[in-house]
């Protein structure tokens, strides 16, 4: 493999990643294989000699984020390899060979042999991730595809059917990133609720629980999370590994999408508004500190103000920590495009802003309740919106910030909630890093 470049003429590269975390972890990949081939990021201003964006398709808003990034890397770095994936490339890879400076389209089923299309005479470093740049927390793709078929979801004709990843695979991933300093990883995919750990048809499948529970017992490990799931793939076992492991989270990303219960059938979701808030008092009930993100989407075809106001009665009495929003758009080939029904234009931004007002709303009266607690916070980052203080998390994905000057980043300290704003909770710090998790 040809990886010996002086420093003076080592090649740079920039990556651009859209939309999902899945997305975010195989851009990751890009990197780690790119540094070990000698290669290095790309400053601002810098020409890079391999581009790539990872692009992404899920709403109107994302095709438009996607033309742009591409568009803008191939004026900033003309000359370049530009490589153009994900899922927009995968749905309209001949618009995407149009736009000019494209000199490769990759489908996603070719996504992990991308950098084969650069260096096909090159030894090429595993596709995998070592790292998660600028992040103290690491995502790590366990699945990928998805066989649900929601009517407004393009996701299975450009991601594929459902797959899992080899379980051996997964944790010694996972070694190598807490070895390199992580004290976080967060189990991400698709639909990460059918992981079967990648077996042969007719073996018998590793459940999503025991992943979590194989993960929990790795060394080093302080905390582990799940990402997006939805309410009915939380069975009493993948409980439990969550409620009872020792660097389980108390916290998960339950999709709603919608509160009505007749939206829910339209849409081809496979859980009514009642699985969902019982998934969510199941939780509480077993841990009150348990906290909730989800998905929300408003305006699909057919939905009435009736309809939406049982979402906002489950935004009510659940109290997301975080609501990631979307207003409907058609998407091409799926059944919801051909429904009738379509909400106006001016109803679904009018809801769209109710949506996001509560979700904050909501937000604050939940983290309210924590004023005056100890909590344990991992510090990730400079706050952007608090010059002097750092971000992070409590295990229970509340947001806090803590004096720059009393701690440093990737450091698991505990503190004491002093005040709520609008941004997030306001930690004092109380003792330096700890060595295990364990909330007041």
């Amino acid at each position: 493999m040809k990886t010996e470049m002086t420093e003076e003429k080592k090649k740079k590269f920039k990556i651009l990643s859209l939309g999902c975390r899945t997305n975010q972890y195989e851009s990751q990949a890009y990197h780690d294989q790119l540094v070990a081939m000698g290669y290095e990021p790309a400053a601002d201003g810098e020409n890079a000699e391999v581009c790539i964006v990872n692009t992404c398709t899920v709403t109107e808003s994302a095709d438009s984020g996607s033309r742009h990034a591409i568009r803008q890397l191939a004026r900033e770095n003309q000359h370049s390899k530009l490589l153009v994936t994900g899922c927009f490339a995968e749905r309209q890879p001949k618009a995407v060979e149009q736009i000019e400076g494209v000199t490769h389209v990759v489908p996603n089923r070719d996504k992990e042999q991308l950098l084969n299309l650069v260096f096909p005479e090159e030894e090429l470093p595993e596709f995998s991730i070592k790292h998660f740049e600028a992040r103290t927390r690491a995502f790590v793709k366990v699945q990928d595809g998805c066989n649900s078929f929601c009517t407004y979801c393009i996701i299975p004709y450009v991601r594929g059917r459902s797959r899992s990843r080899p379980v051996d695979e997964i944790l010694e991933e996972i070694r190598g990133l807490i070895s390199n300093g992580y004290k976080e990883v967060v189990l991400t995919g698709i639909n990460i609720g059918d992981f079967d750990g990648g077996v042969a048809a007719g073996e018998q499948p590793v459940r999503l629980a025991e992943l979590v529970r194989l993960v929990d017992q790795l060394p080093g490990l302080e905390r582990l999370r799940i990402s997006s799931i939805d309410p009915d793939e939380i069975d009493d076992d993948l409980a439990d590994a969550v409620l009872n492991g020792k660097t389980t989270c108390p916290s998960m990303h339950v999709v709603l999408q919608s509160g009505s219960n007749v939206v829910l059938k339209r849409m081809n979701r496979k859980y009514t508004r009642q699985i969902f808030l019982e998934t969510v008092d199941r939780l509480r009930a077993a841990n009150p500190d348990f906290t909730f993100t989800t998905d929300i989407i408003v305006g699909f075809p057919g939905e009435t103000e009736a309809d939406f106001l049982e979402t906002v009665e489950v935004m009510r009495h659940v109290k997301f920590a975080k609501v990631h929003m979307f207003p409907y758009s058609d998407r091409p080939r799926t059944r919801s495009m051909l429904m009738p029904n379509k909400v106006p234009v001016d109803v679904m931004k009018n809801r769209k802003h109710q949506v996001l007002q509560l979700a904050e709303q909501f937000s604050f009266e939940l983290r309210s309740t924590y004023l005056g607690r100890r909590m344990n916070v991992l510090t990730e980052s400079e706050d952007a919106a608090s010059p002097g203080m750092i971000a992070g998390h409590t295990s229970n994905f509340l947001p806090v910030s803590i004096d720059k000057a009393r701690c440093e980043s990737n450091q698991l300290i505990e503190v004491e909630i002093v005040e709520n704003t609008p941004n997030g909770l306001i930690g004092r710090e109380i003792s330096p890093e700890l060595t295990e998790v364990r909330d007041a």
